[in-house]
């Protein structure tokens, strides 16, 4: 097994099987590495935060496995403004009740497996009397906000973000 990393963060964790790599993250070194980014997280809000120009607020963005990351984030910063998930999954129900934030989801309505976890999430926010609100984009697949700009994106692609960063400036402005 072989640990790569570049700027204190893990970018792989996986093994050489007949001369190709192969990811091997299990239970383990998934907890490991969700403390690291964590503790990344932290730093950089610390840091921030500390800079004579920053307005005082602290919001945090991630994307795919960033954004379950984000979600996850909000769970340990009780001084953050506000959290945007971009087709992240949600971090485990008993954590949600530590969430000071507001959490805005941006979700795509053709990504089965992170869209299956959305109505939990809804469920277990609303039982711990946190804000968050999703927003599906209809015709969107995973990765849109990446998916969307390119000359070939598919229609729901490209709406869903430009829908997207529409909302997403209108609540950086609140």
């Amino acid at each position: 097994m072989s640990y790569m990393a570049a700027g204190g963060s893990p970018r792989f964790l996986g093994e050489e099987v007949n001369g190709k790599w192969t990811r091997l993250l299990g239970h383990f070194e998934t907890k490991i590495l969700h403390k690291i980014t964590q503790d990344d997280l932290n730093a950089a809000a610390d840091y921030a935060k500390k800079i004579p120009a920053a307005n005082g607020k602290l919001y945090v963005a991630g994307f795919c496995w960033g954004g379950g990351q984000t979600f996850r984030f909000a769970t340990n910063r009780p001084d953050l403004s506000a959290a945007f998930v971009f087709y992240g999954p949600p971090p485990d129900k008993d954590a949600m009740a530590k969430i000071n934030a507001p959490i805005y989801g941006f979700y795509a309505g053709d990504d089965a497996r992170i869209g299956a976890t959305v109505p939990g999430a809804v469920e277990a926010m609303k039982a711990a009397g946190k804000k968050y609100e999703p927003v599906t984009y209809d015709g969107a697949g995973h990765g849109f906000m990446r998916a969307g700009e390119a000359p070939d994106a598919s229609a729901g692609n490209k709406k869903a973000r430009d829908d997207s960063w529409v909302r997403w400036k209108s609540l950086l402005e609140k």
